[in-house]
């Protein structure tokens, strides 16, 4: 519990640092302490508010709404199709889709250090980007390795990353509740769990943003890279042994 508790803290810091985060750090240590839709289930009300929040600071910072729409509901319909391989994959085999996901964010993060995406390129691309980064985050809690990457692949400002993930997560959350809730993943004790995890976030948020102003984003992501490529070795040793 302790350590589910410190890792929510984390999350909120690095949230309000740089406006993502918490489903990358947070669904792979509950998934190593418990499960996979216990995870995505908790992470379920700060997703779709503390995102709710970074839309309206960010509201006049956004990307061209035709472009967050079809990012979003292309996203839309790949959590249909994630809930659906939540329901019916072992929960080994999900694990192991959490530590792949983790793999694929690090690969790319690396590889994508120097790579810069033309908006152009972009529009062409955004449909399948969101449907995969939709597939993920239902199936495996996580759509960083297609979402977060894609946006900062684009080299944005803070400001216009920040408010276009966060329009991106909050309309994939209010598609994943009823996902959820037919699939009977999100229980009344889940909910519960969730406000608690919503509440501790946003506590630490307020942290991250003044270290987000100290810090450099390198920062933050080194750290994080290092702490995931830690978990998914253990969930992998986990799950094999």
């Amino acid at each position: 519990m302790i350590i589910a508790l410190l890792t929510l803290v984390a999350a909120g810091i690095v949230k309000g640092a740089i406006g993502s985060g918490v489903p990358v750090i947070v669904v792979p240590v509950l998934t190593m302490l418990y499960d996979v839709k216990l995870a995505i289930a908790v992470l379920i009300a700060p997703n779709l508010f503390s995102n709710l929040l970074q839309v309206w600071q960010y509201r006049h910072h956004l990307l061209p709404l035709r472009f967050l729409a079809v990012f979003s509901l292309s996203g839309g319909l790949g959590i249909v199709l994630g809930t659906w391989g939540l329901v019916v994959l072992s929960p080994t085999f999900l694990s192991l889709g959490v530590a792949a996901s983790i793999v694929l964010y690090l690969v790319i993060k690396l590889a994508r250090r120097k790579l810069a995406l033309p908006f152009a390129t972009a529009e062409r691309i955004v449909l399948p980007v969101g449907l995969l980064a939709g597939v993920l985050q239902g199936a495996a809690g996580m759509s960083a390795p297609a979402s977060v990457t894609f946006l900062n692949a684009m080299q944005l400002e803070r400001q216009v990353f920040i408010g276009s993930i966060s329009v991106f997560f909050v309309a994939i959350t209010c598609v994943q509740i009823p996902a959820l809730l037919s699939a009977d993943i999100l229980t009344l004790e889940r909910t519960f769990y969730s406000f608690i995890a919503l509440f501790v976030i946003l506590a630490a948020m307020p942290i991250g943003a003044q270290l987000g102003k100290r810090l450099s984003h390198r920062w933050f992501d080194n750290l994080i890279m290092l702490l995931l490529a830690g978990i998914a070795v253990k969930i992998i040793l986990d799950a094999v042994l």
